[in-house]
């Protein structure tokens, strides 16, 4: 079994580097073969870990800048040298760490990523692909963050890349390839989508199956659904305010009354197993797509439990390249 080594911002994101250490911890203890590699302030980082006990296998790399949330991604990577972000994605540039995850700023990071790690071959614009869980498993995605302003070319990047992300994670030997549409019909949508659809028709190595609609996202009607970063995000932050609603709504009934109660004492292990299939924490991570090697966003607003399953999602994916 090899040594997988992750590099961690340990400064990025709301709660760190209290939930980061943690979290760093946690995935640690589970995993043997992992070297994790916190990067940030190293008195306040070496404060969260003597809360926790240490680990011989997680090390802290002294990084004093952090970039802030509000910062401009440009000038913040170009300036702060020396912060946790550029530190750690340097890292993976030498090949110091198979991959770095941060909390920190998205439009940051996939600067910096883009700037210091490089694009793959022929890939014009990195993507953030989401894994969004659907009554069959779950569906990428791509882009959900990265590219608010897209070409047709860009979309038909994001399925080939998409396609073999979900190839190599899932084990699916085809996914299924829909490009995010008003309609379902070929002549549907803006002058974007319908560019983009010729493209994806014309890709040899794809299974391209046509627009998809947004409410057939959640039933599977795909493995990755391809779009614009801003259409992606939308429905990615949809997705997230609607199951949260959903669950307040299902409790607020279920507690209605003495029937409903009863009922609902004896459906609580199901309704947790619903509520952890749409809990964004279990997936940790969103990669950026079309880099020359792993950087993954968690969420900003994680904590340490979502911490630990990026990380996870970083080690099984360096595990499976």
């Amino acid at each position: 079994m090899k040594t997988i080594t992750i590099a961690i911002d340990g400064m990025g994101g709301d709660n760190a580097p209290a939930a980061v250490v943690e979290g760093a911890l946690n995935a640690a203890r589970a995993h043997e073969n992992a070297r994790l590699l916190l990067v940030g302030r190293k008195d306040e980082i070496d404060g969260e870990i003597l809360k926790h006990g240490s680990n011989p296998r997680v090390t802290v790399l002294h990084a004093e800048e952090v970039i802030g949330m509000d910062e401009s991604p440009t000038t913040a990577i170009r300036k702060k040298k020396n912060s946790s972000m550029v530190v750690g994605l340097n890292c993976v540039k030498e090949k110091e760490a198979d991959a770095f995850v941060s909390a920190g700023n998205t439009g940051a990071l996939l600067t910096g990523a883009t700037v210091i790690i490089g694009r793959s071959e022929g890939i014009e614009r990195p993507a953030l692909g989401t894994m969004l869980p659907n009554t069959k498993g779950f569906t990428l995605l791509i882009d959900s963050g990265a590219n608010m302003d897209a070409k047709p070319s860009y979309l038909a990047q994001f399925a080939v890349i998409g396609s073999e992300y979900v190839r190599k994670t899932t084990g699916i030997a085809q996914p299924r390839v829909g490009l995010i549409n008003v309609g379902a019909e070929k002549e549907k949508g803006n002058s974007l989508v319908k560019e983009a659809y010729a493209l994806l028709e014309a890709l040899p190595d794809i299974n391209f199956i046509g627009n998809v609609e947004a409410r057939e996202v959640p039933h599977g009607a795909a493995d990755v659904a391809v779009c614009d970063a801003f259409v992606g995000n939308v429905v990615l932050k949809y997705t997230e305010g609607f199951a949260k609603a959903l669950m307040e709504i299902i409790k607020d009934e279920l507690t209605a009354g003495t029937v409903t109660k009863i009922g609902a004492l004896l459906a609580k292990p199901a309704f947790k197993r619903l509520k952890k299939r749409f809990d964004h924490r279990e997936v940790g991570c969103a990669p950026f797509l079309g880099l020359k090697a792993l950087v993954a966003k968690a969420h900003g607003s994680s904590d340490a439990y979502a911490i630990t399953n990026a990380i996870n999602q970083c080690i099984n994916f360096a595990e499976k390249a």
